[in-house]
This record gives structure tokens, C-alpha cells and sequence, in this order.
């Protein structure tokens, strides 16, 4: 995904600042990441405040296999669909996102 069609996605909660992150791109506001962009998908940020809601709108959350072969969980969850063809819906996981980014980085 271009820069521009992250910017126009996350007009919400802009301005945000995009940087090249081990082969995706990490999606920032005022300096916390609070999106990535991996393989042409963007992934939000969440915690155990904003997980539940990401769950229960049939989000899923990325992981990857650990050194042991075990699925290590991150804090990051699929776009919710309907999401994806909504500015409104868009802008409200955006800002949920944010949240999370800026909770996470106060800890």
C-alpha cells in the first residue's frame, strides 16, 4: 500500500508519519505507532482495553511462530471488514487505535 492511501485512510487521526519498518511500515501519531502496514495489510494497535471490542468484531489478532514453534501474540488486529469500505467505521478503529498506542507508550 502507497504512503497516500495510508494517509487518506487514517485522515481521522491525522497528521501521521509513516517510516519503513522490517519489510512493512510502522503508522505513527505525534510520535507513538499505533498501526503497521504488512504485505499490503494494515494492522491497529490494540490492548486490553480495545482487544475485546477488535475480537468481537471479527478482527484477528497477527501472530507469528516463536523460537519453539509456539504462536507469540502482538498487540495488533486485522482492520474489522466493515471497516474497510467505511470512512466512519474506519475512523472509529483508527482512533481506538491511537488510544491503545498512546496507553501502551505512557506504560
Amino acid at each position: 500500500m502507497d504512503n497516500e492511501a495510508i494517509e487518506e485512510m487514517f485522515e481521522a487521526v491525522s497528521p501521521i508519519s509513516i517510516r519503513r519498518m522490517f519489510g512493512g511500515k510502522g503508522i505513527y501519531r505525534d510520535g507513538v505507532i499505533f498501526a503497521l502496514e504488512l504485505g499490503d495489510e494494515i494492522l491497529l494497535k490494540a490492548d486490553t482495553e480495545t482487544a475485546p471490542l477488535f475480537s468481537a468484531a471479527g478482527a484477528r489478532q497477527w501472530t507469528y511462530e516463536g523460537k519453539k514453534g509456539k504462536p507469540v501474540l502482538m498487540p495488533y488486529w486485522s482492520v474489522p471488514d466493515e471497516a474497510l469500505d467505511d470512512p466512519d467505521e474506519m475512523a472509529k478503529w483508527a482512533r481506538l487505535a491511537c488510544e491503545a498506542g498512546f496507553r501502551t507508550a505512557k506504560k
